[in-house]
């Protein structure tokens, strides 16, 4: 019974639970088994501590009580005999009967002083069965009797004396009405609970020290709330929301059902000058604005980001959780495998590899009927083909369901897919950079029969399965892509899938929970998603749409969503806007451009910024020529932005190097350049106070006119809109493409896939393909070597110049810092 009744606790379209059992099974354990809030019989600990306290809103009261007391009138001085009536049935008839101002008094049948008691009582409710030896003439004439009891239907134990008043058949009628009337209200409250609430966030407390203590160390200073009260906080119910842990959920899709109807907030997106190597707060200053808005606004406010890769949280950049007091917490497990996301996306790209060299293998070596039988076995004496192979037959124009009846000519196109191993795009992925995985040869085992070829490994978050998470608008979406994936060309130069393979299915079972976004918290107790890590200098480097989707129906239609794009506005951005918005269908309502006097320093001539190197003192000392000659590249972000036709605000992230005068001169010449606003920010040392006025600049452009629109359009050619891109973005004055990429373009405008956007893999030190160009590089040619598709994330890859999809670990990685306290468990060197 308990079993059952835990089942139907956690079944989200059962809104009551009522009871009807035997006598002896309503044990403690029973009872309370229920939630209370679908407890209809209102007989849980719960729902009768609420009761005792007063809490009649909040509770649930027994039918049969409720029942007993709708008979009752002018109770006002009355003496009111319980008998038979314990447990939580007597616990709330005594409740409600002294609140109606009656004297009430209790005892069991057998009780010595039962004569007495019923000589005394005006009124007498029954809660069990009286037995046979008690006699009617114990009751006083005149007295109501109520008999509530599980059998009151049976007429042989009635009372018999006329000159009483019964009223058990009343108490049976409605108690069966008050049950059902607890579950309309039940019902109601369901109701009520689906539609949009405010916030009832309590923020988190900070205390900033100076100097600023590591990240690790501000990260573990702060108590986070618990992840089911945050949830509670933002308005999500409890079957919206899977714990992982004490800090960390995953939220359920089918809050963007509940909440359809419910208008969306103010949508942000954060973006960055041309970085030095070391970066330049884009993750903080996202957290620190959502922490103003928050915490010190009183604004609905989300903060949307990418997972970190392990790559270069061990590598040389370290994690993303942003930094000093605007951060994600608790930030090591924010940069540690977090809810598994990449494995999963790990697990099914391998996956889908291992399905490609297989089948190459064993149509190498089978004939078409060993082929034949082996993808389509007889089992239990019966042949027949999967859902997916039904689809594949279908592409083929074979539109047979018996596999018996296929000719030899349509067995042969059935089972053999023709690969062409000079053709495969889909590589191995691990989430660590491994220079010495980028070119391998496979397939050197004598069981593999000669089937050798060169291959490599990409970094797991530049899987294609990684873009389409991120792009992707639900289950049956994700399920689509993931099939329309293209691994390699046929000999006959048509595009191969994951569909044709048979494998769809099974990646979208490997994926089915990292499709729901990670929800945590900044160090101020403000909401966080947490979801997609896509490279922004291989992908298209933006978080989920979902992630985004969902947070603007939470915050309501006065609160803010802030998302973050990769590396500079010329990268993330453009991709976010042309790729993630067409998308999406969501229309951004301001771009916060981050800048620091550092880079705008390296972009006016100073000296190389090297990471894990000590700057250099044009970095340390004010230098107004340096950050004034940097400022060009500022002002063509600025420029970029103004493209699409969003109101841009420029953040400039403060360090404590920066001078008065530096800070000063970087916000003049951003609002002369075409800026709504320009606020230096604090947020690193002083977390959300520190973004206030970043903030309100941001509340102000998000209001003003907004004539969003795509850089090109879809349907021009694809060295049209490479083209496009190069000049009005880079400032290119014009491209050149390798052989093998306008082969590559002509072979996919052939096979029906120029119509998609383009997510250019270009370096992101530098607004052309040269990092070492700093500033505003002009007339340089743009040269494309290779042209790539990712079909099932929906976009064209041009690569510019050489592109690493899997980056290489420095001399000194940050692993030599990150240790465990064996005795603690406490994770130490993480940044």
């Amino acid at each position: 019974v308990v079993n059952e009744i835990l089942r139907l606790n956690e079944d989200p379209n059962v809104q009551g639970l009522a009871l009807d059992l035997p006598e002896s099974a309503y044990s403690s354990k029973v009872l309370n088994a229920v939630k209370p809030e679908k407890d209809v019989d209102g007989l849980s600990d719960v729902n009768l501590g609420r009761l005792v306290r007063g809490d009649a809103y909040d509770c649930l009261v027994s039918p049969t009580a409720c029942a007993v007391m709708e008979v009752l009138e002018n109770l006002d001085g009355k003496k009111v005999l319980l008998v038979g009536a314990s447990g939580a049935l007597g616990a709330s008839l005594q409740c409600m009967l002294q609140r109606r101002g009656a004297m009430t008094m209790s005892c069991q049948w057998k009780s010595p002083q039962l004569q007495d008691k019923l000589h005394h009582a005006d009124v007498v409710v029954v809660g069990s069965t009286k037995p046979e030896d008690i006699p009617a003439s114990w009751i006083k004439p005149g007295t109501v009797i109520v008999n509530c009891s599980r059998d009151f239907q049976s007429e042989k134990h009635r009372w018999g004396q006329q000159n009483n008043h019964p009223v058990e058949n009343d108490v049976c009628s409605l108690a069966i009405a008050m049950r059902i009337q607890n579950m309309v209200k039940n019902i109601e409250r369901w109701i009520q609970s689906q539609q949009y609430r405010k916030w009832d966030l309590h923020c988190l407390k900070l205390q900033p020290l100076s100097p600023v203590p590591s990240d690790i160390e501000i990260s573990r200073a702060q108590s986070p709330k618990a992840v089911d009260v945050l949830a509670k906080e933002i308005g999500l119910l409890t079957d919206e929301i899977e714990i992982y842990g004490q800090t960390k959920g995953k939220v359920r899709l089918s809050l963007l059902e509940r909440l359809k109807d419910q208008p969306d907030g103010k949508y942000v997106l954060v973006a960055g000058i041309t970085p030095t190597p070391l970066g330049e707060g884009k993750s903080t200053v996202t957290i620190g604005l959502v922490q103003a808005l928050s915490a010190h606004l009183n604004i609905n406010s989300f903060a949307c980001l990418r997972q970190p890769s392990q790559g270069p949280t061990f590598g040389v950049k370290g994690g993303a959780a942003g930094g000093g007091y605007a951060q994600v917490i608790p930030m090591e497990e924010f940069n540690l495998h977090l809810t598994g996301d990449i494995h999963a996306i790990t697990a099914a790209n391998n996956l889908l590899a291992a399905a490609v060299d297989a089948r190459i293998l064993h149509e190498n070596t089978q004939s078409d009927k060993a082929l034949y039988n082996r993808l389509v076995p007889v089992v239990n004496g019966v042949r027949g083909f999967s859902d997916i192979q039904l689809a594949r037959l279908r592409r083929l124009g074979i539109n047979k369901t018996d596999p018996s009846t296929l000719t030899e000519e349509e067995s042969s196109k059935f089972v053999r897919l023709d690969i062409d191993p000079s053709t495969i795009t889909w590589q191995r992925v691990v989430d660590t950079n491994d220079r010495f995985l980028r070119k391998i040869t496979i397939g050197q085992a004598n069981t593999e029969k000669g089937f050798v070829r060169q291959a490599q490994f990409d970094i797991a978050v530049a899987s294609e399965i990684m873009a389409i998470l991120a792009l992707t608008t639900g289950l049956a979406d994700m399920k689509e892509r993931l099939g329309r994936m293209v691994v390699a060309n046929d000999k006959k130069g048509q595009p191969v899938t994951a569909e044709d393979l048979g494998v769809t299915g099974a990646l979208a079972v490997l994926m089915k929970d990292a499709i729901k976004p990670t929800l945590m918290q900044t160090l101020e107790g403000t909401p966080v998603f947490v979801h997609a890590g896509p490279f922004a200098n291989i992908a298209h480097g933006n978080s989920s749409v979902l992630a985004d989707k969902i947070a603007l129906k939470l915050v309501g239609e006065k609160g803010f969503v802030v998302t973050e794009a990769g590396f500079g506005a010329d990268i993330g951005m453009e991709k976010f806007f042309n790729i993630k918005c067409r998308a999406s269908g969501l229309v951004p309502n301001v771009v916060v451009l981050v800048a620091t006097v550092r880079a705008l320093k390296m972009h006016g001539g100073g000296p190389n910024v090297t990471a894990g190197a000590p700057l250099k003192k044009e970095y340390t000392e004010e230098n107004l020529q340096l950050v004034a000659d940097g400022c060009c590249n500022l002002q063509k972000q600025i420029q970029i932005i103004q493209l699409f036709g969003v109101p841009v605000v420029v953040a400039l992230n403060v360090f404590k190097t920066d001078s008065p005068a530096e800070v000063d001169l970087v916000c003049e010449i951003a609002k002369r350049s075409g800026a709504f606003d320009a606020v230096p920010c604090n947020h690193w040392s002083a977390g959300g106070r520190g973004a206030v006025k970043l903030a309100q600049a941001v509340e102000k452009a998000a209001s003003q006119k907004n004539s969003f629109k795509y850089l090109y359009n879809l349907e021009l050619p694809i060295v049209e809109k490479i083209r496009i891109i190069a000049q009005k973005v880079y400032g290119a004055q014009d491209i050149e493409l390798s052989s093998a990429a306008q082969s590559q373009v002509d072979r996919y405008s052939q096979q029906g896939f120029g119509n998609l956007p383009i997510c250019m893999a270009k370096t992101h030190l530098s607004l052309s393909h040269q990092p070492e160009r700093k500033g505003v590089p002009t007339g340089f040619i743009l040269p494309i070597s290779d042209v790539r598709a990712s079909i099932g994330a929906g976009f064209i890859y041009p690569l510019v110049g050489t592109m690493s999809t899997m980056p290489g670990l420095p001399t000194r990685p940050c692993f030599y810092d990150i240790d465990l306290d064996p005795t603690t468990e406490q994770v130490k060197g993480l940044f």
